[in-house]
């Protein structure tokens, strides 16, 4: 190997990702960033996980971010290189995924002179920040270190999300003095002063209906064990975003989970004399467009000050950590008597039971999949969902999560990046079973990244529920025209393609066969895929309103406010 002696602007990027205690990195090496690769292969002490698109590459860093609390790194190249990764980088800042993406630049003397320089882009800089949380250009080779240091601060700094930072390739292999910068603040570890308003605690303390709504906030903050601590206390109806799955285990008698879009849980919001929202962004599909009914007396705990009266409004915002800020309350409202309402407790429970009986009432055999899932795997089992009907329908709700980060999902709604996602998970969590739900339509975006599971070792057991095409789409567009295009997809024979990959993979007709089909992909500890035959087990059909498939026709009221999203939409039975 070559025992370099040089410093460069590589090896000072190198030197800032071990210093941020990253340990691996995820991309696909390029003439535009190879100087980069070496300097980590160089340094030794970082994983290089390659991927086989910069898409997928990006998905399975912010994939391990999530699953991990640390900080999501990839590599791609320059111009389309990095074009390819935008659209995950979408995803990442949907989600608020602290990552940071090196990539490279054009030479820095062809940079905006339209000489068409090797992967060159028209304007790349301006590419990626309409893609991440903020983009960043070098500049200066000699001033590598203070940048991406303010890089990776931005990436993990609330409102957290993707940073992208674009590295001309002149500089990278360029000499630079190995000189050090020093922030002597950094060791000071002050603890952070909570003032709670006396009247929140009373306001807390006093509310006979309270409900608590747990978003990612709680997840990000590790602030699980203080918001299990509060329930106890005062005895809320617990619902959770999408997101923040997991921040209270699912199977706690007061957690109805994520099922805010439901009669029930509108109901149990109208009579609240006290919403408790704790790090919840309050999603548009998750909040019927934010038209569900919201008590006056609305508290919000967010670490972003902007969160104040931004989908919703409230009385009380506190800016704060969540941890912090629940661990004050808690102490405070040891000091009060809390006598909470028996029949509002038991209206509760009532209402946890009566939105899952509602959902499976709908579902069909697939309830009992799902009843199968969570009675095989185990406990600690990390799932991935991408944008499909089972996904976003019950695997995303009837699947119960009892630990924080154990449930990622495509928070953007852009369809194929949950193999990718599945895999990062997987290599983030290696000790915990990664399992993914996909759609037929949305498994061949990403197809590719099936041989990366298999180089990396990363056992994942992909269910692919084969439907022929996009299922909701065939609804939607037979709804609204009776006619539909481009819905219908040829596909591969799936299990020799998977088998093909390295996969050891089955075919699945019945809730029997899938039962033993999950057994078997559990049992040989490999990368597995269980295919499921849709048409067989049981379609699902659907009934959505009148005014939202009157939308997709021709109309003049193009301004008018539909607050049915139609991203999830209601069920017949199957």
């Amino acid at each position: 190997m070559n025992n370099q002696t040089e410093f460069t602007v590589a090896d000072a990027i190198v030197k800032e990702l071990v210093q941020a205690e990253v340990n691996v990195v995820y991309g696909i090496v390029s003439i535009h960033n190879m100087p980069i690769y070496d300097a980590i292969l160089r340094e030794g002490s970082i994983r290089i996980v390659t991927a086989r698109g910069e898409s997928g590459a990006v998905n399975m860093a912010d994939a391990y971010a999530r699953a991990t609390g640390k900080l999501g790194v990839v590599i791609t190249s320059t111009g389309t290189g990095a074009g390819n990764g935008a659209g995950s980088l979408v995803e990442s800042w949907n989600a608020g995924t602290p990552v940071l993406h090196i990539t490279g630049e054009a030479d820095s003397h062809y940079i905006g002179t339209d000489q068409r320089y090797i992967h060159e882009a028209k304007d790349q800089l301006k590419m990626m920040d309409g893609a991440n949380k903020a983009a960043y250009l070098l500049k200066r080779p000699k001033q590598i270190t203070p940048f991406i240091r303010l890089a990776i601060k931005e990436a993990g700094t609330v409102p957290t999300g993707p940073v992208t930072i674009s590295i001309p390739t002149n500089f990278q292999a360029q000499i630079i003095p190995q000189n050090q910068l020093v922030e002597v603040a950094m060791g000071q570890n002050l603890k952070t002063k909570i003032n709670i308003p006396a009247e929140v605690i009373e306001k807390i303390a006093s509310a006979k209906r309270p409900v608590i709504w747990a978003g990612n906030g709680v997840i990000a903050s590790n602030a699980s064990e203080e918001l299990q601590m509060l329930v106890d206390k005062i005895q809320p109806a617990v619902v959770t975003s999408e997101s923040g799955k997991g921040s209270i285990p699912e199977n706690h008698p007061l957690c109805i989970g994520n099922f805010a879009f439901t009669s029930q849980v509108e109901e149990l919001l109208r009579n609240s004399d006290l919403l408790l929202s704790i790090g919840v962004r309050f999603r548009g599909t998750e909040t019927n467009n934010w038209t569900l009914p919201v008590p006056e007396n609305h508290i919000n705990i967010d670490l972003n000050p902007n969160a104040f009266n931004r989908n919703f409004d409230t009385l009380y915002t506190l800016v704060g950590n969540a941890k912090d800020v629940l661990q004050e309350i808690n102490i405070a409202l040891t000091q009060k008597e809390i006598l909470p309402d028996a029949a509002y407790v038991d209206e509760v429970k009532a209402a946890r039971q009566a939105v899952r009986d509602e959902l499976r009432s709908n579902i069909g055999p697939y309830g009992d999949i799902a009843d199968i899932m969570r009675e095989q795997l185990p406990e600690n089992t990390m799932l991935v969902t991408d944008v499909t009907i089972p996904g976003y329908t019950w695997g995303n709700k009837l699947f119960d999560m009892y630990e924080p980060r154990n449930y990622l999902y495509v928070t953007g709604g852009g369809i194929g990046q949950g193999l990718p996602m599945a895999i990062g998970a997987k290599i983030g969590q290696p000790e915990k079973p990664v399992v993914l739900i996909v759609g037929d339509g949305g498994f061949m975006v990403n197809a590719g990244e099936m041989i990366t599971a298999i180089q990396e070792d990363t056992p994942i057991i992909v269910l692919l529920f084969d439907d022929g095409g996009y299922g909701i789409l065939r609804y939607y567009q037979e709804s609204a025209y009776g006619r539909r295009t481009s819905v219908d997809l040829k596909n591969p024979d799936f299990v020799m393609m998977a088998k093909s990959m390295g996969f050891e993979s089955e075919k699945v007709s019945s809730v029997g066969g899938f039962k033993d089909g999950l057994a078997n992909a559990i049992a040989s500890k490999k990368p597995y895929m269980v295919v499921v035959d849709v048409e067989a087990v049981g379609v699902l059909e659907y009934k959505d309103t009148d005014e939202y498939i009157a939308s997709f026709r021709p109309n003049q009221n193009t301004d008018t406010f539909s607050p049915n999203s139609g991203v999830h939409p209601p069920f017949q039975n199957v």
